[in-house]
Formats: structure tokens, C-alpha cells, sequence
């Protein structure tokens, strides 16, 4: 199943202000393996960056001021999105922003079925600890010493691999071997992230099904 992780930056924190999105950033993962396939860019939010905003992610109003709008790029990203599960940490916040912009330019809004928030995982599976990204990437040893400030890419990065241990399945490591049937390169920066998937042959599958029939017809017939 191929799912995409994303994360937004904006001009500040409320829809309701005005606010719009100053960048976002989509990392594709197949089988939990980031591959090539990555979605980013800066946007041109025709207002402000509030100070706080500013603070967080360092944006500037004159850096922004000649990136395109989201109307511009609204079809290349949902077409990216497309049938896809979409994770998000602090769901809320970014749905909410991203369905703003779409409504904006008369666009369908996103399917909220689609998104999983790894913030409720979080909430759920740790009660009463710290489930802010920076925390469960404490939580889970992964290195974050890249994020000075709130970018989406770099965001998006570390929530792939919180997402793959809050779902408690094999966590990305680095891998050096080139072997192409076992591991998938991720989007830039050098790392190799190793995800073994063994399917099984025809006799097994075989097997499987003999066994379960018999056991079937063992315990309720």
C-alpha cells in the first residue's frame, strides 16, 4: 500500500485569521519504504507571516513573495495525494489549512477517512507522555538534530520513521549494501533504508490454506 506523509508550514495558526499555507512537503512511502516520489514546494501566501510564524519555520515575506500560489499547484498535488493514505501529525491543523486553500479555488476537499494522525496513535498507544514530533522521536532514538526549524521536508522525514515504530513495525536503518530487491533509496541526503519483504511461494501458500481448512473444520464443524 503506497501512503503518503505530509506536512504543511503556514503564516499562522488559524483559517479563521486568514492565514494561508507557506509550504508543503510530501514524502511517498510503498510498503512503509520512503521512495523517490516527493512532493515540496514553498508557496507565495498573498499576506503576511505572522511573528510567530516567522519564529517557527523562518519563512520570510520577501522569500516567499515571488513562489507560486497554491492555486498553481492545487492539481499536481491532489493528483499526488490521489488514492492514497494520507499521515499526519496534528491532522487537525494541516487538513484544516490545506481544505482552506481548496476551498478557495473551488476545489474538492480532503476526505478526512483518507488521514491517520499519528498524534491520536500517539495519545493512544503512550497516555499522558510527551507525543509532540520531538518527543517520540526522542521516544524512539531517531536523530533530529537537522530540525533548528519547522520545514515540511525535514518534518516529514522524521514523521516516516515515527510512523513506522508508533505502528510497531520494523524501523528504518541504514543500509550501505546495494541490493535493489531488498531496500529502496530515499529522497536525497545519501540514506539507504533497508525493509526486507519475503513473500511466499506457491507450496506455502498451498500449505497455509490446507492447514487452515483443517483446522477450520477441526474447531467449528
Amino acid at each position: 500500500m503506497k501512503e503518503i506523509v505530509l506536512d504543511t508550514e503556514t503564516t499562522g495558526l488559524s483559517v479563521k485569521d486568514g492565514h494561508r499555507i507557506v509550504e508543503i512537503g510530501c514524502i511517498e512511502l510503498d510498503n512503509l519504504v520512503p521512495t523517490k516520489n516527493v512532493f515540496h514546494f514553498y508557496l507565495n501566501p498573498q499576506r503576511k507571516v505572522s511573528e510567530k510564524a516567522f519564529e517557527v519555520h523562518g519563512y520570510s515575506d520577501e522569500f516567499l513573495s515571488d513562489k507560486q500560489k497554491f492555486s498553481e499547484i492545487a492539481d499536481d498535488f491532489l493528483d499526488f495525494i490521489r488514492d492514497k493514505k494520507i499521515i499526519i501529525h496534528n491532522a487537525e491543523f494541516d487538513i484544516g489549512h490545506l481544505n482552506n486553500e481548496l476551498s478557495l479555488i473551488g476545489k474538492p476537499k480532503i476526505n478526512n477517512l483518507n488521514v491517520v494522525d499519528t498524534l491520536e496513535l500517539a495519545r493512544n498507544k503512550f497516555p499522558g507522555s510527551g507525543i509532540s514530533l520531538d518527543a517520540l522521536c526522542r521516544r524512539f532514538r531517531i536523530d533530529n538534530s537537522k530540525r533548528e526549524k519547522h520545514t515540511a521536508l525535514i518534518d516529514c522525514d522524521l514523521l516516516a520513521k515515527v510512523y513506522i515504530n508508533l505502528i510497531d513495525q520494523k524501523e528504518p536503518t541504514l543500509n550501505l549494501v546495494e541490493d535493489n530487491e531488498t531496500k529502496s533509496s530515499f529522497y536525497k541526503g545519501g540514506l539507504e533504508y533497508y525493509k526486507k519483504i519475503i513473500s511466499p511461494s506457491k507450496d506455502e501458500l498451498t500449505n497455509h490454506n490446507e492447514f487452515l481448512k483443517k483446522y477450520l473444520k477441526k474447531n467449528y464443524f
